[in-house]
């Protein structure tokens, strides 16, 4: 299934009557919830000796993990009303990892099909960006389980275009560019309209999540896949201009990337989050941003 990105994406705003308007530099989206829960307060972690043992000599000496991640991605991350600031359910639960190895974490808002090789190269120490764990992925980086998702369609209310994920010829589809959904999901669709043939799917690829929902929101595309937290949200968030398609499919899990250089400090993190699930704080974070469905209890690094 997929996986995602985000970019500095178009404004959608839903007002009353689900009023649309559309910018091209907005500080506003679907992405970027200025309603969201992020100010309550989830417990800290404290702090685990045996794991602060086991941090690369790199982030011991900078006392932070620096963090590439694709802030357009809500609820998983995204960027505050302010902007700048970098929230979400992803964030809340790697700040508490954090939290377990002592240090501070700094996420550096990244275009999401940049980020694995940021971390290869070292501009960033781990990527958290809702990457699903897949083949692919494992042979360019070690990831680290710790949360399960798959791949929802929505489309604008009443779906007007009776869009079904299994029935797409014809239609225009919106996705983000660089995640699952556009490389692995829609080319078998395209493969199956083909050999039917039928009218090939118009896929309308974008840099973040946040315009390909904005492009359904104002009908420039009749539909959109991504991942299941992501899609109920835009949905959850649209004002009723938006509704989810179809039943989830392609569940599978989110793994945190780090370089193949680094599967100790990988395994650390996986530690860490069983300490996290242990002790009540994983639960809390994902409860607070309402995705406690897609938790899970067998973190492991290159499942």
């Amino acid at each position: 299934m997929l996986l995602r990105s985000r970019g500095l994406a178009a404004a959608v705003l839903f007002g009353a009557g689900a009023a649309l308007s559309l910018s091209a530099c907005g500080s506003d989206s679907l992405s970027k919830d200025s309603g969201s829960s992020s100010s309550q307060t989830v417990a800290s972690a404290t702090v685990d000796s045996a794991l602060v043992a086991k941090l690369p000599e790199k982030v011991k000496t900078a006392k932070k993990i620096v963090v590439g991640t694709d802030a357009s991605y809500a609820p998983s991350e995204f960027l505050a009303a302010d902007g700048k600031t970098v929230e979400g359910f992803d964030v809340d639960l790697f700040k508490a990892v954090g939290q377990k190895f002592g240090v501070d974490v700094e996420f550096v808002p990244s275009s999401f099909d940049s980020i694995i090789a940021g971390t290869n190269t070292g501009k960033y120490d781990v990527g958290v960006s809702s990457f699903t764990i897949n083949d692919k992925r494992k042979e360019q980086a070690n990831m680290v389980s710790y949360y399960s998702a798959g791949t929802q369609w929505a489309t604008a209310k009443g779906n007007p275009k009776k869009v079904s994920p299994d029935s797409a010829c014809g239609l225009k589809v919106a996705v983000q560019t660089g995640t699952t959904q556009e490389q692995d999901d829609l080319p078998k669709k395209q493969a199956a309209c083909k050999s039917a043939g039928k009218p090939a799917i118009v896929i309308q690829s974008y840099q973040g999540q946040d315009e390909a929902t904005a492009a359904v929101a104002t009908g420039k595309a009749d539909a959109m896949l991504a991942d299941s937290p992501v899609g109920a949200y835009a949905v959850q968030k649209s004002d009723g201009a938006l509704m989810t398609v179809g039943d989830i499919y392609d569940s599978a899990p989110y793994g945190y990337v780090l370089p193949k250089t680094e599967t100790d400090f990988a395994q650390a993190i996986a530690d860490a989050l069983k300490s996290l699930k242990a002790d009540g704080t994983y639960d809390k974070v994902l409860s607070k941003w309402g995705v406690q469905s897609g938790g899970i209890s067998d973190f492991a690094v290159n499942p």
